[in-house]
């Protein structure tokens, strides 16, 4: 495939393929985009800002309403691009897909929406015949770099929310997974977009962040990503508005008054959807001492009866996951936390980039299956005492992205909600839990700025103050 440059599908000196990380077979090639190609999207982009700004609320909502309806005639082929290109099961892949024409729907309303304000300024006192309200009007050039684990969802929460409020976007999707990007990209464009409002440029992003990063002609970015390359953004980026989604190790809580089964079911599900991959995975969890064991018998049998293998299997729920050197990586902290005592109830193997559906037990919130961000299949399961010892440490830690507590008590519950570090709670459910409208991003090291489109409308717009003066009668 053919990234898309300055209104052409373009190739470059440079490919990369695109490699299944279950078959190990390659599913495509896309260009590796040049210094130049990035210069040369950069400038198409000012003209993109325009066009997209010239554009009417009811014009933006028309293509979008178009994309939707196109988006809708292709699911099983986005589905499949995903399954592939990530690795995820098909029938998680067909659910992500199936998300888009309602998510476009949604931007596509929200863009439509953009409201200023008349304020009150005869408030301050000698303030006479003036009125003053507000505008939102688009930031310009907005540069959404996405991940992999998502490559469709992730996109399509940047993308949306830029063109419903009238920017042109430079995507820059994960190296591992561009190719249903640029299919989003292909849609799009048919739709209508003005020639420049969208760009999709490929190639891998430790060789062209800063090009795109510290250009000041780009006034928004929105990364989704780990927390080093996040900060890594905020120093190139300059006087920019920043959107980062970054890392987490979203505890889930389990108190002594939690209806057991719902508790493991719920884990069997948020530690491992997508092997794991996802920001806000269940992957500690906090469990009162008193029924400990029970949770865990509960919940062993229910890791262990995830089907793993092909992703294009209708019955497989745990795949690949994005490359073997990941799954090395989780497989050496599961290592690490059992040579420090911790203990292996179901999982723990490796093969190739699959990594078992593992539990592992008695973790101590020290080791790195627990303190840092596992982003694998796995699930570190500590007893604590009680509700203050599981708030305590559900906030120790460097993130705060998602949070989740099974409980019958609602003061608890409450409790929990408002003294818990964290972006997203969810009450008698995992952390791993999403409506595309609800703002979406977390506290301390997991980032900055909200998704969900009529949050990220608001980050992509400017709000301008006017006033007028001389209208003493």
């Amino acid at each position: 495939m053919k990234m898309f440059i300055n209104g052409e599908w373009t190739d470059s000196s440079l490919s990369m393929p695109i490699v299944s990380p279950y078959s190990r077979e390659v599913v495509d090639t896309v260009p590796v985009a040049s210094l130049e190609q990035i210069e040369l999207a950069l400038g198409a982009a000012v003209h993109g800002a325009a066009a997209m700004g010239k554009l009417t609320a009811a014009e933006r909502f028309r293509i979008l309403i178009r994309a939707a309806d196109l988006v809708a005639q292709e699911l099983e082929d986005l589905a499949r691009t995903i399954s592939l290109e990530e690795g995820k099961p098909i029938t998680e892949s067909r659910a992500e897909a199936g998300r888009m024409p309602d998510m476009i729907r949604l931007c596509a309303f929200e863009g439509s929406q953009l409201r200023g304000e008349v304020l009150p300024i005869d408030a301050q006192a000698g303030v006479t015949g003036k009125l003053a309200f507000t505008l939102r009007e688009p930031c310009g050039i907005v540069v959404a770099i996405t991940p992999f684990n998502y490559p469709l969802l992730l996109v399509l929460h940047k993308v949306g929310p830029a063109l419903a409020a009238g920017n042109a976007v430079i995507l820059k999707p994960a190296g591992q997974t561009p190719l249903v990007a640029l299919k989003l990209t292909r849609i799009l464009i048919e739709a209508g977009i003005p020639e420049n409002g969208i760009q999709c440029i490929t190639g891998k992003g430790s060789t062209m962040g800063d090009a795109l990063c510290s250009d000041p002609r780009v006034r928004k970015i929105s990364f989704t990503g780990s927390s080093e390359v996040g900060e890594k953004i905020t120093q190139v980026a300059g006087i920019k508005r920043l959107s980062l989604e970054l890392g987490s190790n979203s505890p889930l809580v389990v108190l002594s008054d939690a209806d057991v089964d719902e508790a493991s079911a719920a884990t069997a599900v948020g530690g491992y959807v997508n092997a794991g991959q996802v920001c806000i995975s269940t992957q500690r969890v906090l469990v009162a001492r008193s029924i400990y064991a029970d949770y865990l018998d509960a919940l062993k049998p229910r890791v262990e009866s995830l089907t793993v293998g092909d992703p294009l299997n209708e019955t497989t729920k745990v795949s690949a996951m994005i490359s073997e050197r990941e799954a090395q990586r989780v497989e050496l902290w599961v290592g690490e936390a059992l040579a420090d005592g911790a203990r292996v109830l179901t999982g723990g193997q490796r093969s190739g980039a699959v990594f078992q559906p593992t539990v592992v037990a008695d973790v101590r919130p020290a080791m790195r299956i627990s303190c840092q961000e596992l982003f694998g299949p796995a699930v570190a399961v500590t007893p604590v005492e009680g509700i203050d010892e599981a708030i305590a440490m559900a906030n120790d830690s460097e993130f705060g992205l998602g949070a989740g507590v099974f409980t019958r008590d609602v003061s608890k519950a409450l409790r929990f909600a408002r003294q818990v570090h964290s972006g997203t709670v969810q009450i008698n459910s995992s952390s791993l839990w999403r409506a595309d409208l609800m703002p979406y991003g977390g506290y301390k090291q997991s980032g900055i700025g909200k998704e969900g489109p009529r949050y990220a409308i608001e980050e992509m717009t400017e709000l301008k103050t006017v006033v007028i003066h001389g209208l003493d009668s």
